[in-house]
């Protein structure tokens, strides 16, 4: 199986149209192309006008298929007049050479990741639950360590996911961009049942069990702070990003 991520930063104003245009536009079209088992809008916890269109795909050739196509292009050109402008301006000369000074609007940001592990057979299938909740966990692993981590995700951090209340889905992603990136991905019933699994102590008992296999920094970073008995934080820490799900639907 296969994931992909397309993140989009959204103007204040358009914020409830997208999710009109994801049901009306994207979600039929998606629907209809070959391979496609699952398509999500998710909002960011941290940004409100920051949004991923998760998509789950039976093949990685199905997914490059789809992103060749017309289809995908048509639907990233319709998406565009939605998109917030970022902090960059493009300078250009008109025709009566005067200076002109353009907003450009931020650009859809694609991640793609090979599915390792995960704790159900097929993508996700159930109705879209408006409370439900998607939570990334992203980590670099050491150089050498990935079999020994993929199987710990398996053997150890999947059962335990299934047994966490509230937790309906659990992926080990791989990414296919950057060498040993990973992300832990898993689907809540409640935003709640995901605070919970952190509050209790939970999620970082399963992150001892699996530290050594993590990046040569994260291990620097991890004697430096017992030793100093200060946070450190460098490039390669583990990073939590929280989603609420706007809309999604199964093709399977």
């Amino acid at each position: 199986m296969f994931v992909r991520f397309l993140q989009v930063k959204v103007s204040t104003e358009y914020l409830k149209t997208l999710q009109g245009f994801y049901d009306k536009i994207v979600i039929p079209e998606l629907q209809k192309t070959p391979g496609c088992q699952y398509a999500c809008l998710i909002q960011s916890g941290n940004s409100a006008d920051e949004f991923v269109s998760m998509t789950f795909w039976s093949t990685k050739n199905e997914a490059e298929a789809y992103e060749k196509s017309g289809v995908y292009q048509s639907l990233l050109n319709q998406v565009k007049p939605f998109l917030a402008e970022s902090s960059e301006w493009k300078i250009k000369l008109s025709d009566d050479f005067e200076l002109k000074y353009e907003p450009v609007a931020e650009e859809p940001i694609l991640r793609e990741y090979s599915v390792a592990a995960q704790s159900e057979e097929e993508a996700p299938d159930e109705e879209q639950n408006p409370r439900m909740y998607v939570r990334i966990v992203s980590a670099k692993i050491k150089d050498g360590k990935m079999d020994e981590f993929k199987k710990l995700y398996a053997d150890i951090i999947i059962p335990a996911l299934k047994n966490t209340k509230g937790c309906q889905y659990a992926y080990l992603t791989e990414s296919m961009q950057e060498d040993n990136q990973i992300i832990s991905l898993t689907i809540w019933d409640r935003k709640e049942d995901a605070e919970r699994y952190e509050q209790t102590g939970r999620f970082a008992e399963l992150v001892d069990k699996v530290k050594h296999t993590l990046s040569e920094l994260y291990q620097w970073k991890m004697a430096l702070e017992k030793e100093t008995g200060k946070k450190a934080k460098t490039s390669e820490d583990i990073e939590i990003s929280r989603y609420s799900v706007v809309t999604g639907k199964s093709f399977h």
